[in-house]
């Protein structure tokens, strides 16, 4: 499984990329929205400088037309670009004139099996099933992952899954265990899934240990 960091903040992706775990970034209108006054283009360039893996990237119109033609303009930013599309009928009519023109999809805002079938169906290259936003409405938002994965093995489709909406380190196990593809974290998720207490105490201890050491 890969892990994508969920974010448009250029010092969290470079932070996660020294770590050498990062694979690919992914984006929306809320997190772009969070940046200091930079285009939407500017940001994805400024991620491409430093991630060398897919970049989602969103649309915001409604309608297949418009979906098409923000996609066709994002693609030509950077090789790298994925386009995000709604899990809508209008989104899917939009993956498949992508697809014909070569550009990548991510079929977004995923809540259902259904539509992980359909969004496949179309030709989506990743599907984002919502873990988080599921399991607020007392949902189980990874078992639309597991079932996902099934259908999409069990029927040879080869639709990227993509666990969005973490929201603890444990998402990010779950979503291993569940054949997800990727998981994409938040910078703060991240972070909480790479710390461990004993491991913080085991190097204090050797430090320690190894300070008497050179006191010898």
């Amino acid at each position: 499984m890969r892990i994508f960091l969920d974010t448009a903040n250029i010092d969290e992706i470079r932070e996660a990329a020294r770590w050498g775990i990062l694979s690919g970034v992914t984006t929306n209108p809320t997190l772009v929205g969070k940046t200091s006054g930079k285009s939407h283009e500017r940001v994805i360039q400024e991620i491409a400088e430093i991630v060398d893996g897919p970049i989602s990237a969103e649309t915001v119109s409604l309608d297949t037309a418009g979906m098409v033609e923000e996609g066709r303009r994002f693609a030509a930013w950077h090789p790298n670009v994925v386009v995000k599309v709604p899990s809508t009928p209008n989104g899917w009519a939009a993956v498949k004139q992508l697809k014909q023109d070569g550009i990548r999809t991510n079929v977004t805002l995923c809540f259902s099996a259904n539509q992980a079938l359909f969004a496949a169906l179309a030709g989506a290259y990743i599907i984002s099933p919502f873990v988080g936003r599921l399991d607020d409405i007392s949902e189980d938002g990874m078992q639309v992952v597991r079932d996902t994965v099934e259908i999409y093995r069990k029927h040879g489709l080869t639709t990227l899954v993509l666990a969005a909406s973490i929201r603890h380190p444990l998402h990010i196990i779950d979503a291993a265990k569940a054949g997800a593809d990727i998981a994409t974290v938040p910078f703060k998720v991240l972070e909480q899934a790479a710390k461990h207490p004993l491991t913080d105490k085991g190097i204090e201890a050797f430090l320690a240990d190894w300070r008497k050491f050179q006191e010898q």
